[in-house]
């Protein structure tokens, strides 16, 4: 059962990220700058070293290599040129808090406590496919078509392929929530 429900939300979440995104990129480099700025000091010198970045304007430059560059990178190749290969956030869930480490192809996800029940999503991209690796075992969530589709594994064992458009994603909803309610039955 507690593999089932693992497989489960590992297909969630990756069907969430792909069917909930866009095309507009992270912003990861003026995020990175907006983090930094916010834990220099006090808040007053956060509005100090915040206005004097937008006078030289280091912000807009930021702004700017991300809109042209970076997000352009991110959108063609599929991979954020910022994320910095093991950082680990933590994650607040229903059940917890979560680590979520960036690797080169993917992320680590371990619910804090629970170090020795960790899981992975690594993309492939020789396959073009989001995998989750739990308890040694890699099983495919989602393969990108080069059609224009994307076949996701559903947790009943099917597949199903959608466009990747309002209706294929509104497909995918409907077709997660229908086996999710089954499932928990």
């Amino acid at each position: 059962m507690k593999k089932f429900n693992l497989k489960l939300t590992a297909t969630v979440m990756i069907c969430g990220a792909f069917l909930f995104s866009s095309c507009v990129g992270s912003f990861g480099l003026h995020n990175r700058l907006s983090n930094w700025n916010q834990n220099v000091g006090s808040k007053f010198v956060n509005e100090l070293v915040y206005l004097v970045f937008n006078i030289i304007p280091v912000y807009g430059v930021c702004y700017l290599a991300d809109a042209l560059v970076i997000n352009s990178i991110e959108f063609w190749s599929g991979s954020n040129p910022m994320a910095s290969i093991g950082d680990v956030k933590k994650v607040q869930g229903e059940n917890g808090n979560y680590l979520v480490e960036t690797l080169e192809n993917g992320y680590s996800i371990t619910k804090e406590g629970e170090e020795n029940a960790s899981m992975e999503l690594l993309y492939d991209k020789n396959l073009n496919t989001w995998n989750v690796v739990a308890n040694g075992v890699s099983t495919e969530l989602i393969r990108l078509n080069e059609n224009g589709t994307a076949t996701m594994s559903l947790p009943n064992g099917e597949d199903l392929t959608v466009t990747l458009d309002e209706q294929g994603v509104s497909h995918a909803r409907q077709a997660m929530m229908v086996d999710t309610y089954y499932a928990s039955r």
